[in-house]
C-alpha cells in the first residue's frame, strides 16, 4: 500500500469541483487508504459547499505530508489563495493561472514522492484557452510538463467503468478525419503502452488486449472499407509477433456485450465514440478517465465542469470518488510491482 496520499486539482473553481470533492471526501474518510488533499483555497471551497447546503470541514495544511493525519476528520487544503473569486456557474480567464498551477504543483509532488498519484477535477478549457493555454486539454499539458523534466512520453487515454476498459486511438477528431489519421503505427504503440500499464497498474500478468475494426463488420473482407486489411491487420500481427497477447479487429456492433468482453482486459477503439459510448452506457456516472504512458499516475473523473449544476448540490460524485479508488489501486500496484 503507498504510504503517500493522492493529490487533487480543483479544476475550473465556478464548476462543480468543489462539491464534488467535498462529497468524495464525506465518502472516502473512512478509508485511510483512499487519502488525498485538495491543492485549493480552503476559504472558498467551504463557502461554496455551504452556500450548496453540503457541510464539508476543510483544514489548510502546510504540507501533503500533513494530509493522513486530518483526513479522518476533515478535508486536507493544501492552502492556494484564489484571486479573484470565482463566480458560482460561470468561467472567468482570470482564474486560469490559479488553475494551472494547481496542477504544474500536484506534477511536482509527483515527482518528488509526495504524492503517490493525481486525481484532476474538470478544467473549462476556453477559460484556459483566452488566458493563452496552448495544449488541448489536461492530457498532452501533462505529457508536456514531463517531456519538460527529460521523459519519453507516449501518452493514451483510457477510458474505465462498468468492467471495460477502453481506449480511443483517435481522439478529438472529426469523423470524416479518422481513416486518414488512422495508422498502424499509432495501434501498435498504443498496444504497447496499454499492455505495459496492464502489467505495471492494474497487476494483470498477461494482458489480453482487444482490437476493433474501423469499418461496419469490420470492413466485411473490404466490401465496406480496407482499413481494416491495409492499416489494422497488419498491425495485429507485427504486435503478435513481438509477444504481445492481442487479437482483432472485432466488429465493434458485437465486442460490448458481457460475453465477449470477458474475454479481454482492455480494448482498443478506432475513434472516440467508439470507446466512451459503452463505457458511459455502462456506467455514465462512475467513468474514470485515465491517462497512460506518464511518469506518474494520473486519473479524471469522466465528465465536464457541469457550470449549470454548480451551486447546487445536485452534482454527481461517483466519477471523482472511482477516480480516486482507481489511483489509489494503481498505486498500490505499481508499488508491488517494483518491489
Amino acid at each position: 500500500m503507498p504510504t503517500e496520499p493522492l493529490v487533487l486539482t480543483p479544476g475550473e473553481p465556478g464548476g462543480v469541483g468543489p462539491e464534488i470533492t467535498a462529497k468524495a471526501w464525506a465518502a472516502l474518510h473512512g478509508d485511510p487508504s483512499s487519502c488525498f488533499y485538495l491543492i485549493g483555497d480552503a476559504g472558498f471551497l467551504a463557502a461554496r459547499c455551504a452556500a450548496a447546503g453540503i457541510e464539508v470541514p476543510a483544514r489548510p495544511i502546510a504540507a501533503p505530508q500533513e494530509a493522513k493525519q486530518a483526513f479522518a476528520t476533515a478535508l486536507p487544503v493544501l492552502h492556494r489563495p484564489l484571486t479573484p473569486a470565482a463566480r458560482t456557474g460561470a468561467f472567468d480567464s482570470a482564474t486560469a493561472p490559479w488553475v494551472i498551477a494547481a496542477i504544474d504543483e500536484a506534477v511536482d509532488h509527483c515527482f518528488a514522492g509526495q504524492a503517490s498519484g493525481m486525481v484532476t477535477c474538470p478544467i473549462q478549457k476556453e477559460a484556459l484557452y483566452a488566458a493563452g493555454f496552448s495544449h488541448q486539454g489536461h492530457t498532452d499539458y501533462l505529457a508536456s510538463l514531463a517531456t519538460r523534466r527529460g521523459h519519453t512520453v507516449s501518452e493514451v487515454m483510457m477510458l474505465v467503468g462498468g468492467g471495460l476498459r477502453a481506449i480511443p486511438v483517435t481522439v478529438h477528431i472529426a469523423l470524416k478525419d479518422v481513416p486518414r489519421a488512422l495508422t498502424g503505427e499509432a495501434i501498435e504503440a498504443q498496444a504497447r503502452v496499454t499492455d505495459q500499464a496492464l502489467r505495471t497498474f492494474f497487476g494483470i500478468t498477461v494482458p489480453r488486449i482487444a482490437i476493433t475494426g474501423l469499418n461496419p463488420h469490420a470492413g466485411e473482407n473490404g466490401s465496406m472499407g480496407r482499413e481494416e486489411i491495409e492499416t489494422i491487420i497488419p498491425a495485429i500481427r507485427r504486435l503478435q509477433a513481438e509477444g504481445l497477447h492481442v487479437r482483432g479487429p472485432l466488429p465493434a456492433d458485437t465486442a460490448f456485450f458481457p460475453q465477449e468482453r470477458a474475454t479481454y482486459d482492455a480494448i482498443l477503439c478506432m475513434y472516440h465514440d467508439q470507446a466512451l459510448i459503452p463505457v458511459k452506457t455502462l456506467d455514465f456516472h462512475g467513468g474514470v478517465n485515465v491517462t497512460l504512458g506518464l511518469p506518474f499516475i494520473r486519473t479524471s473523473p469522466d465528465h465536464g465542469t457541469a457550470l449549470g449544476l454548480a451551486g447546487t448540490g445536485k452534482a454527481h460524485a461517483e466519477s471523482l470518488i472511482a477516480a480516486i479508488r482507481l489511483a489509489r489501486d494503481m498505486a498500490t500496484n505499481s508499488a508491488k510491482t517494483v518491489s
